[in-house]
């Protein structure tokens, strides 16, 4: 149960939400936008998070799109992890989305939910990244379309307001050769020790990480190395792990050494199997 009370709005259309949003904010009451309300359920719960209005962008149909537009995947940020893996349109995002959650807790996360979520994996990132996927931003100077890596630093750098409406991603890499690996301490569905995404385009591959920092990432630096013809598989390992963006994440799950450990072992999986 959620220990405050507040005020629930539903708009039907980007610039309702957006409206309301200012209205609400120009009052004071702290308004959030809200898609599955997983994570504003359960950090309410341990006070971390307060509002006086939530507004509910599931009544957005552009918000709840799932289908091919004009030879681009188009996912609306409404859409659950469910939805993306049952419909299994970009494999290698079901394939992600699968593994963030138990069944249950995967028809209420969704994928505006968990990219903008204070959860420090995002797993579901890890695909539109390496796909060049670009996002639709809705805001009080209307809207905007920019590349996902343009705005996302460690998490999404949205404006006082602004919302994810959709995610655009080119059909070019919806059939492209994939791998996708997860390493958990135990149970197949929990937290990941590492997990990663990976496409192979033209020849290249492309590479996130999600749980070796203390937030996901994809580094033009690593796949330079990865995709170096003229280094030996264990060069290019070595290089990669000596060129990991931040410090490699340590807690309860498993120490940095172990995580190194486990990404070697990722890594030469993804030269096995993408690099012939």
């Amino acid at each position: 149960m959620i220990p405050f009370d507040f005020e629930y709005y539903k708009p039907e259309t980007v610039e309702e939400a957006i409206q309301l949003y200012t209205e609400l904010s120009g009052k004071g009451k702290k308004p959030l936008y809200y898609g599955g309300g997983t994570e504003i359920i359960s950090m309410s719960r341990a006070y971390n998070v307060y509002t006086e209005a939530v507004i509910d962008i599931k009544g957005i149909p552009e918000c709840n799109i799932q289908g091919l537009k004009d030879n681009k995947l188009v996912i609306g940020s409404a859409v659950t992890l469910t939805q993306i893996a049952e419909a299994n349109l970009f494999p290698l995002l079901g394939l992600t989305v699968q593994r963030i959650a138990d069944h249950t807790i995967q028809d209420k996360i969704t994928l505006g939910g968990n990219i903008s979520g204070t959860i420090i994996y995002k797993e579901s990132v890890l695909p539109l990244l390496v796909s060049n996927s670009e996002v639709v931003i809705g805001g009080s100077n209307g809207r905007r379309q920019v590349l996902l890596s343009d705005i996302f630093d460690q998490r999404i750098k949205l404006s006082h307001g602004e919302f994810i409406v959709n995610i655009l991603i080119d059909s070019h890499f919806l059939s492209l050769p994939y791998l996708h690996v997860k390493r958990t301490k135990s149970d197949k569905i929990d937290y990941p020790l590492t997990t990663l995404a990976a496409l192979k385009d033209n020849d290249r591959i492309n590479i996130a990480f999600s749980g070796v920092c203390s937030y996901p990432f994809r580094s033009s630096l690593i796949e330079d190395y990865l995709n170096d013809t003229s280094l030996q598989n264990n060069m290019k390992i070595n290089n990669i792990i000596d060129n990991i963006p931040d410090s490699i994440l340590s807690d309860l799950a498993g120490s940095a050494d172990f995580r190194k450990f486990m990404l070697q072992k990722m890594l030469t999986e993804v030269l096995e199997k993408l690099e012939g």
